[in-house]
């Protein structure tokens, strides 16, 4: 049983008018112990058909003349609203789409709070709630299979609650099913602005490592960063911004050089020496050598060695390299085996070259591969010299934050946080996209046609890295780094891997990669162009929600998708206590002032 409010007067396609009786219009309504919300815009009414009942949102509503009571004093108007059909009940059953059509004269009815609750509660075991419908004020159960099981976006201009949102969304999932994701599922957050770095989203701070990366120092907790994905010609080549035809070429000989001799431990140590002795020895010697010479010697660590060489100068009147013994007037000479052998080589020997990092081994691998090909003539000094300049620069910042390790143990756990907030923004750049490579190589490697683990790569202000409108960098970087990231968006699904976005500025993102995400939870935009994209990308959200998300409150977001139904208002739940929510509350002015509100004037 329910309240009867009005009856079927026209239907015009999908479009239906109802006559809404006097006594129904108002705001609440009680029957038989159940509280009823009255007939306005946006809530949803229930339309009798048969033993189904047919489930209608309100879109409109309008007074039309009573043509039929006509006294002498005055006209009367009755109440009519339009309504569209967006599902039915069956069997107490709530099922979405048009399977039935009301008639003439058919009866109008108030849903009640469980009928709601049904329609719009989706989660199988209606426990996964994350925030209440905004208008009824009901708890939704959210459909967390197909929610995680997707790609998510989260947009919405700032201070909208998008954070909220991201936060409360995978709290909720680690709170409920943390011991179940172990060894089944990763969930790597790239956090621009060092927000989820303290207790936030999980329960468990054991499954938790957070990253604090910094370019101004060498930071506490390096990234684990496997040795192929350093030795790769084509990321060298995005990293250095290496030229097609003569940069690139060098450093895939930097790179078979050394895969040629990787099962001989003592490999870079004999390469050094090697190139230590056709620079000095060689009779056709060149006085700019000795520059890239000291910089092998830094990056092998021998204090002895750069001493040495410090000591080293051309002497012009014999077209060699020289120098003089300290506190004696005697000299010593490099270019003879026997002086080499006497001055330098004890020197190289000493060094041991197993305990070099890897980034210090390509600098110096680098560096004796132009030595030698200058040396042969392979190539002209002008055209790799500023490709020196920026790996210097790059390896500089790849060392504060990455440490190289092997290829086969799994260094991260469940949740891990990489937080860039103390970052340059090469680094900003540059981290995303190592790891989005790494990560993704890895997963579609180790898993096989049907996944049996999953990757979440969890991204905070997108756009940071998956803007088209950067111009401040390389176009065979971005496009790159574009080219990767909607790989995984298209091709990633089939592998387990999902991506979640949160964006202030979704018009900035790729549109393949919008195209692709399967779940939104839309905030506050107002951006003409914002809301042109989220127009024509969602298809599945409709007229009424669509006016709604540029007057949407702090906190309310319209969620719509594959994994809905229909598209649903909702206030996400606030976290209230501090330490539990991200780092993103705006500055109280008032404490940080010390001002206090005047008494109000009696």
């Amino acid at each position: 049983m329910s309240i009867t409010v009005g009856e079927v007067i026209a239907v015009r396609g999908t479009q239906v008018t109802l006559r809404i009786y006097d006594e129904s219009s108002l705001e609440t309504l009680f029957f038989e112990g159940k509280e009823y919300k009255g007939v306005s815009i946006r809530e949803y009414i229930g339309i009798k058909r048969g033993f189904c009942q047919i489930v209608c949102i309100v879109e409109g509503e309008y007074l039309d003349e009573n043509r039929f009571e006509i006294d002498d004093i005055k006209k009367k108007y009755i109440r009519k609203v339009d309504v569209k059909p967006i599902g039915y009940f069956e069997q107490a059953s709530f099922s979405d789409g048009v399977k039935l059509m009301p008639m003439i004269k058919d009866k109008a009815q108030l849903l009640n709070e469980n009928q709601l609750i049904k329609v719009f509660s989706q989660s199988a075991d209606g426990s996964f709630k994350i925030g209440k419908m905004l208008k009824e004020e009901l708890p939704v159960s959210l459909p967390w299979q197909r929610i995680f099981n997707s790609h998510i976006g989260i947009f919405g201009n700032t201070g909208s609650g998008k954070s909220n949102t991201l936060t409360k969304l995978y709290t909720e999932l680690f709170n409920q099913y943390e011991a179940r994701l172990s060894g089944k599922s990763e969930f790597l957050l790239i956090d621009f602005n060092g927000e989820y770095t303290g207790n936030q989203l999980i329960k468990d701070i054991e499954n938790k490592t957070v990253f604090n990366l910094s370019t101004k120092r060498q930071s506490d907790k390096k990234i684990p960063l496997q040795s192929k994905q350093v030795w790769n010609t084509e990321m060298l080549a995005l990293l250095f911004q290496a030229t097609s035809n003569t940069q690139t070429p060098f450093l895939n000989r930097v790179v078979s050089k050394r895969e040629a001799h990787s099962s001989n431990v003592n490999s870079l140590k004999d390469y050094v020496m090697s190139t230590y002795h056709l620079c000095f020895v060689n009779p056709d010697q060149r006085p700019e050598f000795l520059i890239q010479l000291k910089i092998i010697a830094k990056h092998l660590g021998n204090q002895a060695l750069i001493d040495r060489l410090d000591e080293v100068f051309w002497y012009d009147r014999e077209d060699k390299f020289a120098s003089k013994i300290p506190g004696s007037g005697n000299w010593r000479w490099y270019d003879s085996n026997d002086g080499f052998n006497d001055n330098l080589r004890p020197l190289i020997e000493a060094v041991d070259t197993t305990i070099i990092s890897e980034f210090d081994e390509l600098v110096i691998r680098i560096n004796i591969q132009m030595l030698r090909d200058l040396t042969y003539g392979y190539i002209q000094f002008d055209h790799i010299q500023p490709l020196l300049k920026r790996v210097e620069s790059a390896i500089s910042d790849l060392n504060k934050v990455f440490i190289i390790v092997g290829d086969d143990v799994n260094h991260y756990k469940l949740l891990n946080v990489v937080s860039l907030r103390n970052c340059n923004q090469v680094v900003k750049k540059l981290v995303p996209l190592l790891l989005a490579k790494m990560f993704y190589q890895n997963h579609r490697e180790s898993v096989g046609t049907v996944p049996e683990k999953t990757l979440h790569f969890i991204i905070d202000e997108a756009h940071n890295i998956l803007s088209q409108q950067s111009s401040r960098e390389h176009e065979s970087w971005k496009d790159y780094r574009l080219e990767m990231f909607e790989e995984i968006v298209k091709e990633g699904r089939k592998f387990g891997m999902y991506l979640t976005l949160s964006s202030q500025r979704p018009a900035d993102i790729s549109p393949t990669i919008m195209s692709q995400i399967h779940n939104f939870f839309i905030h506050r935009l107002v951006n003409d162009k914002d809301l042109f994209l989220i127009d024509n990308t969602i298809s599945t959200l409709d007229r009424m929600s669509k006016s709604m998300i540029p007057n949407l409150s702090k906190g309310s977001c319209v969620l719509t998708g594959t994994a809905f139904d229909l598209p649903i208002v909702m206030q996400v739940d606030f976290i209230s206590e501090k330490g539990l929510r991200p780092d993103s509350d705006d500055v109280d002015l008032e404490a940080l002032w010390g001002v206090t509100q005047p008494e109000p004037a009696e």
